[in-house]
């Protein structure tokens, strides 16, 4: 059996469980490409199947131990092996792919099912810009179909920096509403250059005291509440968290505010993760968006980067080279 290079962890824990490892190199069944990885990312949702917290993320992963040592949740690559009928791809084709409970992405190579949660890379995007497009940007589209968004409202945005919220900033423009995003000092000018219409640096002020009002709250971040920004929304307004919230709470909102409520809490709980690779193809090919890119580490610094990314000071996307 060939070997190759991959990002392991065989127990649940902090970064320190995170290592490199030789291990089998996958082999195409029926249905099955093989992908030689050239970029993956470290982001959020790695953090949350490597380390197994939230405890909620076990329950996808493997409750006890993890189902698959190998870790990683997106990539970019080229077909480099057809499994038995594959006819929607062929050798060589530039691919990228997403599966948020893992898809043992951080590894040279890997299989995916070729009518999963797999495209092809658009003929102008390389792979460095394709690997960072997935996770977020999925994220991003999830959050923006759950909020009713009209051209000419006015939306706070906190969480402008990361992935995720790099991502809404660009896309709320594109419905015409006034953005204002919720960054620190660093990123300032980054954050005006892709189109906030005012911004809070947090390091200086407290965005909750403005005494602005708003048709929607996204904390893209989940690092407020909405007991805080509450005040900050027009009746009919609601709140969108990245985050179940101190205590859980933004699940049991999401229930009973659409009731009880003038205010809503909107929980994105993300689905189909195909349909959002197709919509963010469509958008690098019309260059609604591009991804932001703070690191690129080389895959021996996999420890490094989940250091990093877990620490919480990223600002967009965090990339492992292959």
């Amino acid at each position: 059996m060939e070997k190759m290079n991959a990002a392991v962890r065989y127990q649940y824990g902090d970064t320190s469980k995170i290592s490199m490892a030789e291990v089998d190199r996958p082999t195409p069944s029926a249905g099955e490409v093989l992908v030689k990885v050239h970029y993956t990312t470290v982001n959020r949702t790695d953090c949350g199947v490597a380390l197994g917290w939230p405890f909620v993320m076990r329950f996808f992963t493997g409750l006890f131990k993890p189902k698959h040592p190998v870790i990683g949740t997106d990539f970019a690559g080229e077909v480099l092996a057809l499994g038995e009928g594959v006819t929607n791809f062929k050798m060589q084709d530039r691919v990228f792919g997403f599966k948020d409970e893992g898809l043992q992405t951080q590894a040279e190579y890997l299989v995916i099912k070729s009518d999963y949660n797999i495209e092809t890379i658009p003929d102008n995007i390389d792979f460095k810009t394709a690997a960072a497009s997935l996770e977020a940007a999925h994220y991003a589209i999830n959050f923006l179909n759950k909020v009713e968004v009209k051209e000419s409202q006015r939306i706070l945005l906190n969480g402008a920096t990361g992935g995720i919220g790099s991502v809404i900033l660009q896309l709320l423009k594109l419905k015409g509403v006034h953005v204002t995003a919720v960054c620190n000092t660093k990123n300032i000018n980054l954050i005006k250059s892709l189109g906030a219409d005012k911004i809070y640096d947090y390091q200086k002020e407290d965005f909750t005291k403005s005494g602005e009002i708003f048709d929607h709250v996204i904390d893209a971040v989940g690092k407020s509440t909405f007991g805080k920004c509450k005040p900050l929304l027009l009746k009919g307004g609601t709140y969108t968290s990245s985050e179940l919230g101190p205590y859980w709470q933004n699940i049991f909102y999401a229930l009973y505010t659409p009731l009880f409520s003038s205010k809503k809490v909107k929980f994105p709980v993300p689905n189909d993760i195909k349909k959002s690779i197709t919509l963010i193809k469509d958008h690098l090919v019309s260059g609604n968006f591009n991804p932001v890119i703070d690191k690129t580490y080389d895959l021996k610094d996999v420890r490094a980067a989940y250091e990093f990314v877990n620490s919480g000071q990223k600002t967009g996307n965090v990339l492992l080279r292959i």
